[in-house]
């Protein structure tokens, strides 16, 4: 191979995808963005948990759950070979776990404004990091959506950091904002490294690799449950296990390992096969938009003006983005 066929296989960009594809991608996008905006609300119908036993017990449901369709998908899951394991404990350690562990942290330390914006901004880092990574699309061409989204977002987090109060000190804002960006850098991490691991991998069924996940999870949250008993045993604080409201929270956690968790991951995987990474980075607004969504219906009240057209403007830094990848 001659230097210049080297110069022009290295500065090759994968093709874009064509129409159809992309709007099947983003329909499994926007399944995924709604059913993961339910994890935003469960807190908020079970206050009186802690953060930890809300993690640790959905990441337990669904690795219960994914135990059980283990057995309708053995044959698939026995090809997977010993680097496709590797993979999915290190995404279910850091994409799983440790974000949400970060995340919870973040929120008890400086409540949820702060790490709430800083989370909001994840379209954005991920899109530009997936485009640094692998340019699949000139600067010019995807800044526009990326600069109309940013917009959306100050805009529909704008009341939220109006909350801010002096009720905590300034180390625990300090502390809280270091782990809230300890969360966006692993939740940047993940879904780049697993769609690129989906790309290299086409014959791997995005309902096998979830029940990976899944699998992958189990131990960790057996861990991490059984850290949080002994910490609460010894320190008090919940009536550990289950709680004061032990069927909501069961049906809760449920809920969460299934849609949230289990599906919410196969309709990524399969986003993330079809759509590249730095379009797919720009949908995670929609687990913003449903998150939003779900939290007025929960109130019983409306968005402000404010509010509404940041949302209007997330839709259309979306629009903005999908033309810009579809096919030519």
């Amino acid at each position: 191979m001659t230097v210049a066929a080297k110069v022009s296989t290295t500065r090759a960009r994968p093709p874009l995808p064509a129409g159809r594809i992309v709007v099947e991608g983003v329909a499994c996008a926007l399944g995924a963005g709604l059913l993961w905006g339910l994890v935003f609300v469960v807190p908020l119908m079970l206050p009186d948990y802690p953060p930890a036993m809300l993690s640790f017990g959905r990441y337990l449901a669904f690795g219960v759950i994914a135990l059980m369709l283990a057995c309708t998908d053995w044959p698939r899951l026995q090809l997977l070979q010993r680097q496709d394991w590797q993979m999915a404990c290190e995404l279910a350690l850091v994409g799983n776990i440790l974000y949400y562990l970060f995340l919870s942290a973040a929120i008890q330390l400086a409540d949820a404004p702060l790490p709430t914006m800083l989370i909001g901004t994840l379209p954005i880092v991920i899109a530009i990091a997936a485009n640094f990574s692998a340019e699949a699309l000139p600067w010019r061409r995807l800044l526009p959506s990326l600069l109309v989204i940013a917009a959306g977002i100050a805009l529909v987090n704008s009341h939220e950091m109006a909350l801010l109060d002096d009720r905590r000190s300034a180390q625990d804002y300090f502390l809280g904002t270091v782990f809230a960006l300890a969360a966006v850098f692993a939740w940047t991490w993940y879904p780049l490294r697993n769609s690129r691991w989906l790309q290299q991998r086409p014959a791997l069924a995005s309902g096998t690799w979830a029940i990976a996940q899944g699998l992958a999870t189990l131990p960790l949250a057996l861990l991490g449950m059984a850290a949080a008993g002994l910490y609460f045993r010894a320190h008090g604080g919940f009536d550990f296990p289950l709680g004061a409201d032990a069927g909501r929270y069961v049906g809760l956690m449920l809920v969460l390992g299934f849609c949230a968790s289990w599906l919410g991951t196969l309709l990524w995987n399969r986003a993330s096969r079809l759509l590249p990474a730095a379009l797919v980075g720009q949908l995670i607004v929609f687990e913003t938009l449903a998150a939003f969504a779900y939290a007025f219906i929960l109130r019983g009240a409306l968005p402000g003006s404010t509010a509404l057209i940041g949302i209007a403007l997330l839709v259309g830094g979306v629009i903005l983005g999908v033309r810009a990848f579809r096919g030519n």
